[in-house]
């Protein structure tokens, strides 16, 4: 039997922790498909509830930091091997 490619798996840093995905889908989903013992997701300026909500760009509730990056629409990237995702959450004091 030939391998598809929804067998294909990647791996990503997920707030420094390896996570194990399907090949081919978004980031977001990435991310929400893994337990984060209990972590929420937070706005990172004022500290309020947020997660991925609409997960086609419109929202923009699903912003993480990817490679480096900030501010990343995460919904609208796909998972590569290697990647570094950072949820960004809310830093003390900020306003």
């Amino acid at each position: 039997m030939e391998k598809s490619e929804h067998n294909d798996t990647v791996t990503i840093l997920v707030d420094d922790i390896p996570v194990t995905v399907p090949a081919g889908i978004s980031v977001a989903a990435a991310v929400l498909g893994h337990h984060h013992a209990g972590e929420t997701y937070t706005n990172p300026v004022d500290g309020s509830p947020r997660a991925p909500y609409c997960l086609m760009g419109v929202c923009f509730e699903c912003m993480m930091e990817i490679n480096g990056e900030p501010n990343i629409q995460s919904c609208l990237v796909t998972v590569e091997e290697g990647m570094i995702v950072k949820r960004q959450v809310a830093t003390a004091g900020a306003k």
